[in-house]
């Protein structure tokens, strides 16, 4: 067997759902998670046929879940290619870092005013368990996201969280650089920085620190991308 049959037979298949809507959400999340974890990758082909005959579903829930993934603007139809993971251009990337800046910014502000005493310990407890997990990319990657959408759910503006979650949605297209460098060390001061101004309860702080953080991870990730394209 080729290891790419083994890796499609190890892939989980549905099961038949009770509605054609969940169905349609079930396959919609399994694809997003393959983006966001890395086993669909930029630029790969994506096809109905693949995705029913890997998910153990026809092909009609796919394709209303294909709908969404490109509503969504994970998976794009180019010509002469179909249907791929949606690659994001360099101006894309510095919009979305923009954005990220402006509503990062925000959703820590408000944490530091509105967030429980609860929600700030396990932020806490999850700044000190990725200085203890330097060395642990698939976990640092884990605790990243768990940062910051507990960070995003904080804040209690529901308008924001909506906002944020169809932004990181889009960002899940760029791939993880925690392994790069000294990123992961300095993304987890960062994040520490964030907790301090939080449990200070200190809003300007907290917002500055937040912008500062996303500022770092543009700049770090454009410094990649010059030094492995230097055409970008």
């Amino acid at each position: 067997m080729t290891r790419e049959k083994a890796e499609t037979a190890s892939r989980p298949r549905l099961r038949a759902a009770s509605t054609s809507g969940d169905l349609v959400a079930d396959i919609y999340e399994m694809v997003r998670k393959e983006i966001t974890t890395g086993t669909l990758r930029v630029g790969d082909r994506v096809t109905e046929v693949d995705l029913a005959e890997r998910f153990g579903v026809s092909r009609t829930p796919v394709r209303d879940a294909i709908s969404r993934l490109e509503a969504d603007g994970l998976l794009t139809n180019e010509p002469r290619r179909g249907l791929v993971v949606s690659v994001l251009s360099h101006q894309q990337s510095v919009e979305l870092y923009f954005m990220r800046e402006i509503l990062e910014g925000a959703a820590a502000r408000l944490a530091a005013q509105s967030a429980s005493d609860i929600e700030l310990s396990m932020l806490e407890e999850l700044s000190n368990k990725e200085m203890s997990s330097l060395d642990d990319v698939s976990a640092l990657i884990e605790i990243n996201r768990n940062f910051h959408r507990l960070m995003m759910l904080a804040a209690h503006n529901r308008y924001l969280l909506r906002s944020l979650s169809q932004l990181t949605l889009t960002m899940s297209l760029l791939p993880s650089l925690l392994d790069k460098g000294e990123r992961a060390r300095s993304a987890a001061v960062e994040h520490r920085a964030i907790v301090d101004a939080l449990l200070a309860r200190d809003r300007e702080a907290a917002e500055e620190a937040a912008r500062r953080h996303v500022r770092a991870s543009q700049q770090h990730r454009m410094l990649f991308s010059l030094e492995t394209d230097p055409a970008v």
